[in-house]
């Protein structure tokens, strides 16, 4: 088909490029439209255009990702009439070119310019512009890769573990050791970044559809996956091998429990159940049960009470935190408690809350610390509940704000308050001199 012979007089043919898309009309359009045009040198050009869009979707089904195509349904009007809709279907291969009768005055043709002159938005993309959007491979630079790694090990999450280990540590009732203590947490801290490590080496594809976490390095493509493993496994090793050997191996065997709790436990359950939020609790309660045991060697009543501590601190703080974050873990695919069970969240939320409570008052009762501990606390643990109870009542974003910011700032004041009311040694060893010394007044008394 040639468009010139569907035109009668020139003015005709120049009418083919008055088409104006925004018209309404019928909605079947031919697949490709032809323009003619004569360039100021009275050459006719012919070439084929307007080609339309088709728009890519993606569709979930049965659990699994497939693509579909679809057509961009708009409304145009065509430039044809009715009867030539059977020719509109047909697509043109080839156009041959057609002599003009009549050349009419050349002001009233339009001229042809180079798209660089006319500024045209819609012309088609330069080569440069495609290159610039195609696939690069990103290339590591050994500035950037101290701050890769750092990212990537969650460098601000491990100091919060380290200075949680290094909590228990102070808080053993024996004498500080430099040495032991820098070991330990030196060994802490790079259990931490393996751990973590490993986490984004799984959740790769669900961290690239939240916006918290589209910006890790492995998501990013900042670092090759192989160099994240590699850099895990340079961590994990030799800081469960310093834990065990340098410290001692039961401070070792936790930290290898707990690499393995967080990432073959806790990191699969976060997009299969809620018990997630639970398991991860137990993951950020062992670091000061690690300090403890670094320090006496044994697992005692002491240990367990600050892990007991951190383990309902965590409840409040992170259910805060996810609350805010619910549109995030949906489209990531994780199970979170905010997600699927927000009156839930927010119930858990406020009894750990009020759990602290309990859980100060039971320290100098095991004659961790004095009785002032519990009274100092008292304010403390009384506000944060107090903001569980806003929270659970109002289930709002501003009430879980205001939570998750009273957990950062509530747990180091919480230990630094614990550590100062820390029973001495001396006290310790006087109140078993004064038993042991009763004791013996008792047997002396019986003897005849």
């Amino acid at each position: 088909m040639s468009a010139a012979r569907c035109c009668g007089s020139p003015q005709a043919l120049a009418g083919i490029f008055v088409w104006h898309l925004k018209k309404t009309g019928i909605r079947q359009v031919p697949c490709q439209f032809v323009h003619l045009c004569r360039a100021p040198d009275g050459r006719l050009i012919t070439f084929q255009y307007f080609n339309f869009l088709r728009r890519m979707y993606v569709t979930q089904y049965n659990k699994d990702l497939s693509q579909r195509v679809k057509p961009k349904s708009d409304s145009v009007v065509s430039p044809f009439r009715e009867s030539q809709l059977d020719q509109e279907r047909k697509v043109i291969h080839k156009i041959t070119p057609v002599s003009p009768v009549h050349h009419p005055p050349l002001s009233e043709l339009r001229e042809i310019k180079p798209a660089a002159e006319t500024g045209d938005p819609a012309r088609p993309p330069t080569a440069e512009s495609k290159e610039e959007r195609q696939w690069r491979e990103m290339k590591l630079r050994l500035d950037d890769l101290p701050g890769i790694l750092a990212r990537l090990s969650k460098i601000k999450l491990t100091a919060l573990v380290v200075s949680t280990a290094s909590a228990g540590f102070a808080m053993a009732p024996v004498p500080f050791d430099l040495p032991c203590f820098l070991l330990a947490s030196l060994g802490t801290g790079l259990a931490s970044c393996a751990a973590n490590s490993i986490n984004q080496f799984f959740e790769v594809p669900f961290d690239s559809n939240m916006n918290r976490t589209k910006n890790r390095p492995l998501v990013r493509g900042q670092i090759s996956p192989l160099l994240a493993v590699c850099f895990a496994a340079s961590c994990g090793v030799p800081g469960i091998a310093l834990l065990t050997m340098g410290v001692n191996p039961l401070t070792g065997a936790l930290g290898a429990f707990n690499i393995f709790l967080y990432t073959c436990c806790y990191t699969p359950m976060k997009r299969m159940s809620i018990a997630n939020t639970w398991v991860g609790a137990v993951v950020g309660a062992i670091p000061p049960v690690m300090g403890w045991t670094a320090a006496t060697g044994s697992l005692d009543a002491g240990a367990l009470l600050l892990g007991g501590i951190l383990y309902s601190w965590q409840f409040p703080h992170f259910n805060a935190l996810s609350w805010g974050l619910r549109e995030d873990y949906s489209r990531g695919g994780y199970c979170m408690m905010s997600v699927t069970h927000p009156e839930l969240c927010r119930r858990v939320a406020l009894r750990h809350c009020v759990a602290l409570i309990g859980l100060c008052t039971v320290a100098p009762i095991l004659d961790i610390t004095t009785w002032t501990f519990p009274i100092i606390s008292l304010p403390l643990n009384l506000y944060i509940s107090y903001l569980g109870f806003r929270f659970y009542r109002d289930a709002d974003r501003s009430s879980s704000r205001k939570l998750f910011f009273c957990s950062l700032w509530h747990l180091p004041l919480l230990l630094l308050v614990m550590f100062s009311c820390k029973k001495s040694l001396l006290e310790k060893e006087e109140k078993g001199d004064a038993l042991s010394g009763s004791h013996g007044r008792a047997v002396e008394i019986r003897l005849p």
